[in-house]
């Protein structure tokens, strides 16, 4: 019970708590401005801290992280006038975020990100004219940016990546001249890539991967020179140059993924002596690799496939972190006869059956690259549960080849069951993967959401399609295209996931009766036969496979093809 010397937002508060059922965490027998409280220490989880400077003390800031709390955001919570930093991040609140938002105007850090919100980004966040920082990613929104945003002139930080938002990006965004950090991918954004964005000069992080956005990449990024991350993925319709890039020397981290970049890569970028991430796949570029790529001192991790470069790598910077050469770049051809894949890896069957690569690093991933998931849990909706328990997980591009197979229409089954998102009730359960398929060049899903059509995680789904093989080689490859959350329930929770292919030709389909199958054994990796009938396990299983009588000829496998 409240005493009666409480001020009116002390009430509010209690009824805050009351509402999200943390009575058994906050204390509201005394006054949560008791000076010294534990619950006032920086660190403290729920955290309620006070200004007690005049004759009246506030409540300046509110913190309820990750404890799960659901329901929708009170009205009471806006009573709390004086609130300079409210952080309700990685919970499972609902419904709409209040015009009631407006009234917060000390507001200098909101954080609601990885929550449920949905509706509409309401215009009155514009009114927290001294927002330093603003988050609200991975939510549920709908509709267009609001363009009050561009109010917000002292903003250093917006996080609004997996939010929900759709239409073009504000032209208002350009008065954030503050502006540092702006994480906005997967996002349903369109129309052109924003030449306002140049503008920000200030900007030390940029991200928008994953959207509908047009290029070209506009010359006016030439000025961001404070730049020490740019990711932008995925735009379409016109090309784009890398001319912008060379005075962005500040740069660690460049990815320009699938952005129809042409031309040759600048001389220019092999001078950037604190570049530790280079990642220039799936675009247009031509010509030969830089002799300055030489002068890199610290580039751990290098993607140019699929492109049209030729020549070879300098030698002087080869090494097992750093490749990531496919057939794009003429000459150069990986052949690893190793089951681990890692960044920059690829694998060939000892009897040159079958290949696999794979390229990307899961990027801030503090438990380390996870690049195979397993279970101990049973996996519904399937006979075979045993077949789905380990997986495959790339962070960008895993890709399969199936070697010396007969020409001719094809089967592919295709078997994948999600097991890192958790099917929970806590915001843990909120992540959503994201993924593209295409088999022999064509996409044939688009943004797979393995958890979604199986109807949960660890759940068995299988899809099947049909192609046709025409020059002995099989092409299965599976492709992040910067869609889907990132970071739930840990950082790196994103990319391609498949536990199992199942290739076998059309016309031979009768014979791979269990009675002509013969069990080989327990693999780490995948396996293709060069038979009319392949099963490829992309971890580890149980292995069957049809043998032919035609011995299996050589077959050279560059680590990528050229094609998506």
């Amino acid at each position: 019970m409240l005493i009666s010397y409480f001020s009116f937002p002390v009430t509010a508060l209690h009824k805050v708590v009351e509402h999200w059922n943390l009575v058994n965490h906050l204390n509201l027998t005394i006054d949560p401005c008791t000076e010294n409280a534990t619950w006032a220490s920086g660190i403290a989880n729920p955290r309620v801290a006070c200004d007690c400077t005049g004759s009246t003390c506030h409540i300046t800031h509110l913190k309820i992280y990750a404890l799960d709390i659901i329901g929708d955001l009170p009205g009471e919570l806006f009573e709390l006038k004086q609130l300079i930093d409210l952080n309700l991040g990685q919970n499972v609140l609902s419904g709409r975020i209040p015009p009631e938002i407006g009234l917060l105007s000390n507001m200098q850090y909101l954080s609601l990100g990885v929550n449920n919100l949905s509706g509409p980004v309401p215009s009155e966040l514009g009114n927290l004219a001294k927002l330093v920082e603003l988050s609200f990613s991975s939510n549920q929104f709908s509709g267009p940016l609001p363009l009050d945003l561009g109010k917000l002139t002292s903003l250093q930080q917006l996080y609004i990546d997996s939010s929900g938002v759709t239409g073009p990006i504000p032209q208002e965004l350009s008065n954030l001249k503050s502006l540092q950090t702006f994480w906005a991918s997967d996002n349903l954004f369109t129309g052109k890539l924003p030449q306002f964005l140049g503008t920000l000069t200030e900007l030390i992080d940029l991200r928008l991967e994953g959207t509908l956005l047009d290029g070209p990449i506009p010359s006016n990024f030439g000025a961001l020179t404070k730049l020490d991350i740019l990711r932008i993925g995925d735009l379409s319709k016109e090309d784009s140059s890398l001319d912008f890039l060379e005075n962005l020397t500040s740069l660690s981290m460049l990815s320009l993924r699938s952005c129809r970049v042409s031309g040759e890569i600048p001389e220019q970028i092999g001078k950037f002596s604190k570049l530790q991430y280079l990642d220039l796949r799936f675009n247009k570029l031509t010509g030969s690799i830089p002799n300055s790529f030489q002068d890199f001192t610290v580039l751990q991790f290098l993607y140019l496939g699929n492109n049209y470069l030729s020549g070879e790598l300098p030698t002087s910077i080869v090494s097992p972190q750093l490749i990531a050469l496919q057939k794009s770049v003429s000459g150069i051809e990986y052949d690893d006869d190793s089951e681990i894949l890692g960044a920059a890896s690829s694998y060939k069957s000892s009897r040159n059956q079958w290949a696999v690569s794979n390229t990307g690093n899961f990027l801030f991933n503090s438990n380390g690259p996870q690049y195979i998931e397993n279970t101990d849990s049973q996996i519904t909706e399937t006979l075979e549960s045993e077949l789905y328990k380990t997986a495959r997980i790339s962070p960008t591009s895993l890709r399969y080849y199936g070697l010396d197979l007969k020409n001719g229409k094809y089967a592919v089954v295709l078997h994948f069951a999600e097991l890192q998102m958790e099917e929970t009730n806590s915001w843990k359960g909120l992540g959503r993967r994201l993924f593209d398929v295409y088999i022999q060049g064509e996409r044939v899903v688009q943004d797979l959401n393995i958890q979604k059509e199986a109807g949960g995680s660890k759940k068995a789904l299988i899809k099947t399609f049909e192609t046709n093989v025409s020059n002995t080689v099989m092409d299965i490859h599976f492709l992040w295209a910067g869609k889907g959350t990132c970071c739930i329930p840990y950082q790196g929770t994103y990319g391609p996931l498949i536990s199992a292919i199942h290739v076998y030709q059309v016309s031979d389909a009768a014979s791979s009766s269990k009675s002509e199958r013969k069990r080989v054994g327990r693999i780490v990796g995948v396996s293709f036969g060069c038979a009319a009938v392949v099963i490829i396990m992309s971890s580890v299983f149980y292995l069957w496979w049809i043998k032919d009588d035609a011995e299996p000829r050589h077959v050279r496998i560059h680590r990528e093809m050229r094609k998506k």
